[in-house]
């Protein structure tokens, strides 16, 4: 049979539809399962199809927070085999993430063995690890055996799961989440458990409770790291009240005296969902790179709490200084942005405030009452059925024994007979109370004659017949409570508020758990300190070789001294400056980068290449290297002619790209900056010929290509100058004797002019003193 008899013979088999719309069905499917299925939490419990079902499966593998571990490899199977399809690693990592307690702000899994921790480190396989679940996650589970909420058939359909679960606490707030779906994204925050309960405790006594009034009882998040909380109040209330903001938060700190003027900084606490190993990381390379110059070490003492310490460059050093620093070099402040996306109802994505979330929970736990109570119900009618079976039947235990005893089929005949006063044994009335009129009761039912059978005989006693009566009594009594409460909404809400509040005993903030860790502090700004005023300023010479290896010498050495190159260098730049200033690299493109001298390599070695510490081409020449000096101008000139003038402090670009300063092109290549400290401005073209012409001819620019300097008929310009006109134009000859041309009026014209040729004797490389 060849494979064309398996294609489609008849037209009608095969469909045409515009490509458009195939693929926008089938994309808006997967993203409503994306968004509905995996990425957004549900505001009833707070939790995602995958932490939901493996909670589920914890609990049906009896899992209990006071009962043994099992293999986390077993349940995490259990999970993707029964529930969730999906891969067994995304399994293990979303239960281990339940179980860490610094991502965690309630642990709804206890985990035993290697599940990560805070420097970043991955938890061991799961065959080497053991899990159960926590008293936290069995509140979320309270209630599920009584019809609380709501199950659907598993992804193969031979399981039953539930929709949500009954959730005794407020989880969604409680843990936070995060999420990332098709077109929209949730964030949330962890709180504390006790602020939340007792934001809906008020919410029940006032549902019409003002925003402020709720941002009193939720003043922010509680993250499971600590930090301090330096957000605005303002932007605090902004952000509960729409549901997207952002909070500012600072790792905890304190400084540890050390005796004779000495001190150290100590990290206690760092931000939420840093990790620490990364930002021992960044430090380091801070201090390797000396952007913080005034740190001087960063050790990691850490055991089980987190212990960082931060040694200052000199005890001089202002602490607010160096931590203001480093909150904005480093991830000792971060920002978490709130967004609080959520699933109402499990159906509908909608960003909600902190009012909308508290009362969709609230609004759960009512209909969570309310099923339970009709369960209840429904079990105490059952037994109450059950037990006027068995009380008719001590009071005419002899024909019930007989009917036993004698008849073929005992069932038929226990429902089949009239029971009525006639066969009620006789008794005193002081001792026995019959339960029911005859008349209400003539015959059993098929649950009571199958219970009366399945008796024990033990059971044939007075003690137990009087039990029955009081327990008879007991659910009588509780019925009619059930019945007030579905009856009553005020009484619907006070059992709610007592469920909180047994709650708020278990986790509130009386406990270890429950204490609240974050903090809230104003922000201490400091100004921005420049960084020369936190470098300890030091005398040193710069060299620069001609392959652009730099370095910094300590002190100010002879300019003349003998330095080792690497072979085929040599010098080209060498200069006094010191540790505080800031250099400018002017290369040939035109463009200007700036360097700290105090990120200069050692004078050991033979330095490092300047390539390696700016984006420098490496077709680009380096054309000069000069200290930056505030205030200066300078005349920035091309081989092509072009030139104007710029205020040095437009060439500082603290970025390794540099900033574009003089456009060259066509080959055309930039000549190195003159100081302007004069009134004219002097050119001279490879053509030799020299033309003077005032200063205040020429534009001052931030950057551009400039203007024309001197006209050219071939070639272009070698050098320029600017000089004093009345003072004249000196050099030195090639015998080293200085020459001067004081009379400069027969090269003097108007910018953009061929001038005339050189005076006699001015130094053939044609390059200005």
């Amino acid at each position: 049979m060849s494979e064309q008899d398996d294609l489609p013979d008849a037209p009608g088999d095969v469909t045409s539809e515009p490509l458009s719309r195939a693929i926008g069905e089938r994309y808006l499917t997967y993203a409503l399962s994306t968004i509905m299925h995996r990425a957004l939490p549900d505001a009833r419990d707070g939790l995602k199809p995958v932490h939901r079902r493996i909670l589920y499966a914890m609990r049906r593998l009896r899992l209990s927070s006071t009962g043994g571990f099992l293999k986390s490899a077993k349940i995490s199977g259990d999970t993707m085999g029964d529930f969730h399809p999906h891969g067994d690693a995304a399994i293990y990592d979303a239960m281990a993430r339940l179980a860490q307690d610094f991502a965690v702000r309630y642990p709804l899994v206890h985990g035993q063995g290697n599940f990560g921790n805070i420097d970043g480190d991955n938890p061991a396989a799961s065959r080497y690890t053991e899990a159960r679940m926590t008293a936290a996650a069995e509140a979320l589970l309270e209630g599920l055996d009584e019809n609380a909420v709501d199950f659907r058939d598993n992804y193969d359909g031979r399981l039953q799961e539930p929709v949500v679960l009954p959730a005794a606490y407020p989880n969604l707030l409680a843990n936070g989440s995060a999420g990332i779906a098709v077109g929209m994204a949730t964030n949330i925050p962890p709180h504390n458990i006790d602020e939340l309960i007792a934001a809906c405790l008020h919410l029940i006594k006032s549902p019409n409770a003002r925003d402020e009034t709720l941002f009193e009882h939720v003043p922010g998040p509680d993250f499971p790291t600590g930090g301090i909380i330096v957000e605005p109040q303002a932007s605090i209330h902004e952000a509960y009240r729409t549901g997207r903001g952002a909070f500012r938060l600072r790792a905890r700190h304190g400084v540890e005296d050390l005796g004779k003027g000495q001190w150290q900084i100590v990290v206690t606490e760092i931000p939420y969902q840093v990790q620490k190993g990364k930002l021992i990381e960044k430090l380091a390379e801070l201090i390797q790179t000396k952007k913080v110059p005034i740190l001087a070490d960063v050790r990691d003492e850490s055991a089980d709490d987190i212990r960082i310490v931060l040694e200052p460059k000199s005890r001089n050093v202002d602490p607010d200084v160096l931590m203001s620093t480093l909150y904005r070099q480093s991830e000792m402040e971060t920002r978490f942005s709130l967004n609080m996306n959520v699933l109402i109802d499990g159906v509908t994505p909608k960003v909600c405030g902190l009012r909308e979330v508290l009362q969709a929970f609230l609004d759960h736990r009512r209909d969570v009452l309310l099923r339970r109570a009709r369960h209840r119900l429904e079990q105490i009618d059952r037994r109450l059925e059950v037990l006027e079976g068995f009380i008719l039947a001590y009071l005419n235990l002899d024909r019930v024994i007989d009917i036993i005893r004698y008849d073929d089929a005992p069932k038929e005949a226990l429902m089949a007979e009239p029971w009525g006063e006639g066969y009620v044994r006789a008794r005193d009335e002081a001792d026995y109370r019959s339960p029911l009129p005859a008349k209400r009761q003539p015959t059993l039912t098929d649950v009571q004659a199958e219970a009366i059978l399945n008796m024990r005989l033990r059971a044939l006693r007075r003690l137990e017949e009087m039990a029955l009566m009081r327990e008879r009594d007991a659910l009588r009594e509780e019925r009619a409570g059930l019945e007030d409460l579905i009856a009553n909404e005020a009484v619907q809400w006070k059992a709610i508020a007592d469920q909180l509040r047994e709650v708020r005993k278990t986790f509130g903030k009386s406990t270890e758990l429950g204490r609240r860790r974050s903090e809230f502090a104003e922000a201490i700004e400091v100004a921005d300190v420049p960084l020369e005023a936190m470098i300890e300023r030091e005398p040193i010479t710069v060299v620069c070789s001609k392959m652009g290896w730099v370095r910094g010498l300590s002190g100010h050495q002879p300019l003349d001294k003998e330095l080792k190159f690497k072979d085929g260098d040599g010098p080209a730049f060498m200069f006094h400056a010191e540790t505080t200033d800031r250099l400018i690299v002017w290369g040939s493109d035109g463009r200007a980068f700036t360097l700290q001298a105090s990120t200069l390599p050692g004078g050991r070695g033979m330095g490092e290449p300047l390539r390696l510490m700016i984006d420098l081409p490496n077709e680009t020449e380096i054309v000069d290297l000069f200290i930056h000096q505030a205030g200066r101008k300078l005349l920035l000139a091309s081989s092509a002619g072009d030139g104007f003038l710029v205020p040095e402090d437009e060439m500082i670009a603290m970025r390794r790209a540099g900033k574009q300063v003089l456009n060259v092109r066509g080959g055309a290549r930039a000549l190195r900056p003159v100081t302007v400290e004069g009134d004219h401005v002097a050119c001279i073209g490879e053509n030799r010929k020299m033309l003077v012409f005032p200063l205040d001819e020429l534009p001052e620019m931030p950057r551009g290509k400039g203007v024309r300097l001197q006209k050219f008929k071939d070639g272009g310009l070698s050098d320029v100058t600017v000089l004093t006109l009345a003072e004249g134009l000196k050099w030195a000859d090639p015998a080293g004797r200085i020459r001067h041309q004081q009379d400069l009026s027969e090269w003097v014209g108007t910018r953009a002019q061929a001038g005339r040729m050189a005076p006699r004797g001015f130094p053939r490389d044609n390059r200005f003193p």
